[in-house]
């Protein structure tokens, strides 16, 4: 029994510890390997989930059927990265080394249902997962991930990103993807790439530690632009996925990712 469902969550095992703050969008606010922090901290940091739609959303609206409906705009001109991430979510157990979290959808997302989050920290893995449920009316959404991994360790090199993706998707100005997919262009990115065979990529820190981010979803977001932190973001559709590619959640037909993300040092 958990007997404040909103304090701070800590897992470990190994040389591996997780904390996980459900209280601010049951955010991993920190990840540390060996006593190396993994995950940028300050204003923009940890780990959050995205629900219940993954990085921008077109001008923050969507349709589910006849039903056009608008989203907070958070950042303009389109909405971002759900509403779980703003959200107070209640610890449904925890012990030393797994954790599950949930949350109600609740305005302004217009459809009732609930979002689960299960955390399962291994000796050299860690592996989440996500599930979205509809309590009515079906309803489009997407689930994933936006962690903001550390460029530089605090020694050694910056990081290095690898992954094969099979296209990219085109972005127009607006950021969105414009419904063309293109070859694989080299970074700096802020894009959404499709792995349909699973999400596979390769974080290292040379010298220090590799990290693979892999799940059996098809996309994945990279972000690279900023000068302290890179994103990989594995996720079940691209940007504007409610509009362009919906899913569609039913009370018979919930929504699950997973994602595992597994190391070794270099040392």
């Amino acid at each position: 029994m958990v007997t404040n469902a909103k304090q701070i969550v800590r897992l470990a095992q190994g040389d591996a510890a997780v904390t996980i703050d459900p209280g601010n969008g049951c955010r991993i606010s920190s990840m540390t390997v060996d006593g190396i922090e993994l995950l940028r901290q300050g204003t923009e940091y940890g780990a959050f989930p995205m629900v219940p739609w993954c990085g921008r959303l077109a001008y923050g609206r969507f349709r589910n059927g006849d039903d056009v409906h608008q989203m907070p705009i958070n950042h303009p001109p389109h909405a971002i990265h759900g509403t779980g991430r703003d959200s107070a979510w209640d610890t449904a157990r925890a012990d030393d080394t797994t954790a599950a979290f949930t949350v109600d959808l609740a305005d302004p997302w217009p459809y009732p249902g609930r979002i689960t989050q299960l955390v399962e920290l291994g000796g050299n893995s860690l592996t989440l997962t996500l599930g979205i449920e509809a309590s009515a009316d079906s309803f489009p959404a997407q689930a994933g991930w936006h962690p903001w991994f550390l460029r530089n360790l605090g020694k050694g090199e910056d990081v290095e990103i690898d992954f094969r993706a099979s296209w990219q998707e085109s972005r127009g100005r607006d950021y969105l993807p414009t419904g063309e997919r293109i070859n694989p262009l080299p970074g700096p990115w802020d894009d959404c790439f499709g792995m349909p065979d699973g999400v596979d990529v390769t974080l290292t820190w040379p010298g220090a530690l590799e990290l693979k981010v892999t799940s059996a979803a098809e996309w994945v977001v990279v972000y690279d632009q900023q000068p302290r932190a890179v994103c990989v973001e594995p996720q079940t559709g691209p940007p504007n996925g409610l509009n362009t590619l919906p899913r569609l959640v039913t009370p018979v037909d919930p929504l699950e990712i997973s994602t595992t993300w597994s190391w070794r040092p270099l040392t």
